[in-house]
């Protein structure tokens, strides 16, 4: 009985754990192909919380960079720099929209150039989703990723 108890309740948890992740959805994930030589690469997508409950996208990591950072791009003056953030808040039934000229993920050191056609693999980490994995589109270089023609 009690064994039949234990796995009902790790059954049920799997499955709370499986909700959470549907309860994000990923758009349009892609990134700028980048020159060789290039040590810095920018990440994109929409993320959308489908959960009523609010989320939060706490980091990232991929295999073909040292490190990947949330960041922001903020107007300082006439400047426009980009400062790390530690992730991006999603309310429920919400999304944040990563774009350039806005928030991003940023790829430190990364270990090859991103070529056109390419995906780059990508771990997003939440609050309370758990992991979810992405695979960013490469496109080519000036691409701006809205209404793109195929």
């Amino acid at each position: 009985m009690r064994s039949l108890l234990l796995s009902s309740l790790l059954v049920f948890g799997l499955q709370a754990i499986a909700q959470d992740k549907r309860a994000i959805e990923i758009e349009d994930p892609w990134s700028r192909a980048t020159s060789p030589g290039a040590t810095l690469a920018a990440g994109y997508m929409t993320v959308r919380n489908t959960s009523e409950e609010r989320d939060r996208l706490m980091s990232a990591s991929s295999p073909l960079a040292r490190k990947v950072e949330t960041h922001v791009t903020l107007k300082d003056g006439n400047i426009m720099r980009m400062r790390e953030v530690p992730g991006y808040d999603l309310p429920g039934r919400g999304r944040v929209e990563l774009k350039p000229g806005g928030a991003h993920l940023m790829f430190i050191d990364i270990k090859q150039p991103f070529k056109p056609g390419e995906k780059i693999p990508v771990s997003l980490r939440f609050e309370k989703a758990g992991e979810v994995r992405v695979e960013l589109q490469v496109r080519a270089a000036g691409i701006s990723g809205e209404h793109q023609m195929h």
